[in-house]
């Protein structure tokens, strides 16, 4: 996931500075202001063409008889959840607390609203109170670069107003100060544009669609015509399946401890560091726990050892990144990689012998997210000392051939089967918290042009190929122009590309691709698997995914889906946790296959019909009591998440959608309904308020 708070953090306190009137430093008389360093990345010379490409089948099945779950005409659509009463509070306070700031101050949060600023970077829905905060934060730091300040002069002052104004605490200002402040510094002295093109940039939609002609690039594709689209029929029934197990997002926290206090007003509870609990029902569970809290040990070791008992012909595994807990502000590159090690070394020993294809997700780095392309050579700066290490961890599993583009950029590809190739990208390239990208967004690590040289090859030689990543080229959190490109290569090989697999979001969910030229035809599906990290406010869960296996007529589509789950207020309750399935995909959704075009006509189904958009609901938050009710925003929000396999573009693939829920809605109550509901819901209260008055007349409540 997902943690971006770091950046926006930085420029959040900066623009307190701002408007509360209080500049970082004084200018003083006659000195001297820097010039704005002109830097250009160097030309990346790599030629892709001239990898070794893995041309030898890497996987040999072990001719398991795997049987499907039922189909959607064996079994009837299972019951639904009637929506929750409670709706959990997603902020980080859960009270405002007084302070002695200055008057200045309070005003300045009030304009801000940093519950509000932080709520939006946490979750990826950003609006223009973000956006103001980044742009004032931004173009604040980069007036004081001019001006000659140091970053250890800007670095002092960040801290100092982070802490005062209680925007985190102590350690928290002081560890991402540390962590990050470098890195802004650097980044923003070499770049020209202004906060309008960078905040476009970081945040997208909410800060309006800036033309940044500095960041705007097309791949190229070879001059080879796109095969005819030819209609995509179903799998064969009973034909022979692969049975993947797909795990995303463990996020294991090393220092994860029971009874530990899981109310931090901190990014992540539940450590020893956070003290005991101070409330009854305040301390972290045994087997994890529903608020700002990672993934303990033993429910790690659960997990695998159950999947391990339970699924025992998985021929093979995705791995789809993110193991490092959400420490952000406390991370160090030894650490990362000792998580590394210890859950490689724990996957190869409860698969043993099955083919294991890891992706990188965004917090494997620190600090998280960053991610510089290879023409950052410095060693302080560079990323060798991760992609090295995931070289000589993935070799475990991965053909010797692959090892120059993942020290590289952490990408590869593998043929698995005759006809057959998974490819991993990494979506850290795409990633606008990567603000290494800043400097040049063309291509990173030359990626793209490399997956089109791949892809090209697999359609030569009659290949279908599986894409695996972490974050999902949809995601708000992808580049708008990385995210339109990746658009463009699933369009121009959706004959070869036969299923996309990603995380991050920690949610149950999917991505539909359209052909660009008619948005009313599918051509791809990208599955989001679950994440086993309940962060927060979820169920732990995993996927299982059932692919068309070696046949003749072989399509290599997903033939059906399985999302099993670990009910966490259950586990803590009774003090053992039992994992189940939650729903198959064709049998919960009715749906005959799962092709793009089937999965395009379930989402008309969500938007037409409120019960089975109850039930993607349910099943999208892992069926955890912590879910709340989704109203009429929420649900045309995650529909047409649904619908955007291309990120920062909803206004051409959603408007229809969002139109017909709209024309759904009630209508507006006319003034007498509106007075008599409230004078009714008046009076259904004076009995509960004259209950309260005996306590607060004795100085009880």
């Amino acid at each position: 996931m997902i943690i971006r708070i770091p950046w926006l953090l930085l420029l959040a306190t900066v623009f307190i500075m701002t408007i509360s009137g209080n500049p970082l430093f004084l200018q003083q008389s006659g000195r001297n202001i820097k010039p704005v360093i002109r830097w250009r990345p160097p030309m990346d010379t790599w030629n892709w063409t001239e990898t070794p490409r893995n041309d030898e089948p890497f996987f040999i099945p072990s001719n398991f008889t795997h049987k499907l779950p039922p189909s959607a005409n064996e079994t009837e659509l299972i019951a639904h959840m009637a929506a929750l009463k409670r709706n959990y509070s997603r902020l980080l306070w859960d009270s405002d607390k007084s302070s002695n700031l200055p008057l200045f101050v309070d005003k300045a949060l009030k304009l801000l609203n940093l519950k509000q600023v932080y709520y939006e970077v946490e979750h990826s829905v950003m609006s223009k109170v973000s956006c103001t905060a980044c742009k004032a934060g931004a173009g604040l730091l980069q007036h004081y670069m001019r001006l000659g300040k140091s970053k250890e002069e800007i670095n002092k002052m960040i801290y100092q107003f982070c802490v005062s104004l209680n925007i985190q605490s102590a350690r928290v200002c002081e560890g991402i100060t540390r962590l990050f402040g470098s890195e802004v510094v650097y980044v923003l002295k070499r770049i020209t544009i202004g906060p309008n093109e960078i905040c476009s940039f970081v945040i997208g939609d909410a800060c309006g669609d800036v033309y940044n002609p500095y960041h705007e690039w097309e791949v190229a594709f070879p001059p080879v015509p796109k095969p005819q689209a030819k209609a995509l029929e179903p799998p064969i029934e009973k034909a022979p399946t692969f049975k993947v197990l797909q795990i995303s997002d463990t996020h294991f926290d090393p220092y994860y401890a029971e009874g530990a206090n899981a109310e931090c007003n901190e990014p992540l509870c539940c450590r020893a560091s956070n003290g005991p609990a101070l409330t009854p029902g305040g301390g972290a569970g045994r087997w994890g726990d529903y608020r700002k809290c990672d993934t303990p040990k033993r429910t790690i070791d659960h997990m695998l050892k159950n999947i391990a008992d339970t699924h025992t012909d998985i021929d093979y595994i995705l791995w789809t990144g993110d193991l490092p807990p959400h420490d952000v502000w406390n991370q160090t590159k030894e650490e990362n990689l000792k998580v590394l090690q210890e859950t490689v070394a724990q996957m190869s020993d409860m698969f043993p012998g099955v083919p294991i294809f890891p992706a990188l997700g965004n917090h494997e780095s620190s600090p998280v997210n960053s991610f510089p392309p290879p023409y950052i050579s410095s060693p302080e700066s560079n990323i060798a000392w991760l992609y090295n290490e995931l070289d000589a961890q993935w070799r475990r599993w991965l053909p010797a051939g692959v090892s120059h583009t993942v020290r590289r950029g952490a990408f590869y590809s593998v043929l698995v089967r005759p006809g057959f190739r998974i490819i991993s990208l990494n979506m850290n390239y795409c990633n606008n918290k990567n603000w290494w990208l800043l400097l040049n967004s063309t291509d990173p690590a030359t990626e793209l042009q490399w997956l089109i040289y791949e892809l090209q090859s697999a359609e030569f030689s009659g290949e279908k190929v599986h894409i695996i990543g972490h974050i999902p080229p949809g995601h708000s959190d992808c580049l708008k122009v990385w995210s339109r490109n990746y658009y463009a290569i699933v369009n121009r090989y959706e004959a070869t590309i036969t299923a996309q697999f990603f995380g991050h979001t920690h949610y149950d969910e999917f991505e539909v691709f359209y052909d660009p030229n008619d948005l009313g035809r599918a051509t791809s599906i990208a599955y989001v698997g679950p994440s086993v990290s309940p962060y927060y406010d979820l169920n732990l869960g995993y996927r299982i995914y059932y692919v068309d296996g070696d046949h003749d007529a072989t399509t290599r589509l997903v033939v059906d889906h399985e999302t099993w789950i670990m009910n966490l207020k259950e586990a803590n309750l009774f003090g053992y946790p039992i994992w189940y399935k939650l729903y198959s995909a064709r049998s919960a959704y009715m749906m005959p296959s799962l092709r793009p075009q089937d999965w395009d006509a379930f989402i008309d189904d969500m938007t037409s019909k409120e019960d089975v958009f109850n039930l993607y609901h349910k099943h999208y938050w892992k069926n955890s009591p912590r879910r709340g009710t989704c109203d009429g925003e929420c649900r045309k929000r995650l529909i047409c998440d649904a619908r955007s396999g291309r990120s920062h573009d909803r206004r051409a693939l959603c408007v229809h959608i969002e139109a017909r829920i709209d024309g759904a809605a009630p209508a507006p109550q006319t003034w007498r309904a509106w007075l008599y509901n409230g004078l009714m819901s008046m009076i259904m209260q004076i009995p509960q308020v004259a209950y309260q008055i005996p306590k607060y007349v004795m100085g009880l409540g």
